[in-house]
């Protein structure tokens, strides 16, 4: 059994060396522009500590402060980090479609250049929709909020985390309709699948997005709206690709009326049960 694994190991071990080595390559150029990236990070922030100051006649604006001896240092590892993996994404999207491409037909083997186009442009859609629509009515809410009693002082290691998880978060659930078309051309899902499934992606949706964004009601919104279209996009996606037989539905609606004659059974049952 090991023997067999042998070879897939092999090719997976060069394909995560590929991307690692394409990770760092990138890493020293995202180095090299970390200032002006930081700047582009903290633009947001920096506009609601503005706000503070507008709003607020006993606080000052607020200030970005460093806590730790080599903080600006630490800071400037993981912006060019952050931006190394944005990018390096057509690479290391390039490998993973590398590595599963054996498995493959000779005509889905050709859609590689669809799948990293398609991955980069959804990933960095989502990036964009985190920075110009959801970051500036999460950090107003959150900084201007009892700033007439208290002047902000932001952690800049503290925010720099906090915005490449928003960032990635939001990058990667916009990778929905992608994958999903590919699994579909893959007919590892169908659209019934996903519309049956769709109940549990509703709760899956809210607790990834009170997991990723502050902790407040409008960010969560703001997250999870787009996610809960982004689903009904993947399932129009996936019906066109890869729509459910005629025998899926057939089975699908024989169960739904075997629970409904349970159903009725189980309470005719409680109604004749004496009191």
């Amino acid at each position: 059994m090991f023997d067999e694994l042998k070879p897939h190991l092999a090719e997976l071990r060069k394909r995560l060396a590929i991307s690692a080595g394409s990770l760092i390559v990138m890493f020293f150029v995202m180095f090299y522009f970390h200032e002006p990236i930081l700047e582009w990070m903290v633009a947001p922030l920096n506009t609601a500590l503005i706000e503070v100051g507008k709003i607020s006649i006993h606080a000052a604006n607020g200030m970005v402060t460093t806590s730790q001896v080599g903080g600006a240092f630490f800071v400037a590892l993981k912006v060019a980090f952050f931006a190394a993996i944005v990018g390096a994404l057509p690479i290391i999207l390039s490998q993973i479609w590398m590595f599963v491409a054996p498995g493959l037909y000779a005509n889905e083997k050709k859609m590689i250049i669809p799948f990293i186009i398609g991955g980069t442009t959804m990933f960095l859609t989502g990036v964009l929709f985190a920075y110009y629509v959801v970051t500036p009515f999460g950090f107003d809410f959150l900084i201007t909020f009892g700033s007439f009693k208290f002047t902000p002082l932001i952690n800049i290691e503290d925010y720099v985390g906090f915005f490449t998880k928003i960032m990635f978060g939001f990058g990667i659930a916009f990778e929905l309709p992608i994958f999903a078309y590919f699994l579909a051309l893959l007919g590892m899902v169908n659209d019934r699948q996903m519309i049956d499934f769709f109940k549990y992606a509703i709760v899956i949706i809210f607790m990834v997005a009170a997991f990723l964004t502050p902790p407040d009601v409008l960010t969560q919104l703001l997250m999870a709206g787009p996610l809960i279209i982004l689903y009904g996009l993947s399932i129009l996606i996936v019906k066109m690709v890869n729509p459910a037989s005629k025998e899926d539905e057939d089975e699908d609606e024989v169960d739904s009326k075997d629970d409904a004659k349970e159903v009725i059974a189980q309470t005719q049952t409680k109604l004749e049960e004496p009191k």
